[in-house]
């Protein structure tokens, strides 16, 4: 049998500081503490976490990498869901998560 955990937030698209324009959603740090605990060993080495992802109609398969400075897990926003989402940095977007074992 699967197990999975369902997360649904509220988040501001916010842009890296970098050559290139990485879009990202920083998680909530309960709802982080959730994942990290669902997920335990089966994070992979650099401690990201395999999720389906929804925004609007979008649905999508994508990994959660750890922020260890905010203690929260980053969503990366590829340009392909926020082109057809219609999603700028700034926006604040409803997100739904799901991370299975």
């Amino acid at each position: 049998m699967i197990a999975q955990l369902t997360i649904g937030f509220t988040a501001t698209v916010w842009v890296a500081n970098a050559k290139v324009a990485w879009h990202f959603i920083s998680l909530p740090t309960d709802e982080s503490e959730k994942i990290r605990f669902f997920s335990g060993a089966r994070a992979n080495a650099w401690g990201s976490v395999r999720v389906d992802a929804k925004i609007g109609k979008t649905r999508w398969k994508t990994s959660l990498f750890p922020d260890s400075k905010a203690g929260a897990y980053l969503l990366p926003l590829k340009s392909a869901v926020r082109k057809i989402e219609k999603i700028s940095a700034g926006d604040s977007i409803a997100i739904t998560l799901i991370v299975s074992t």
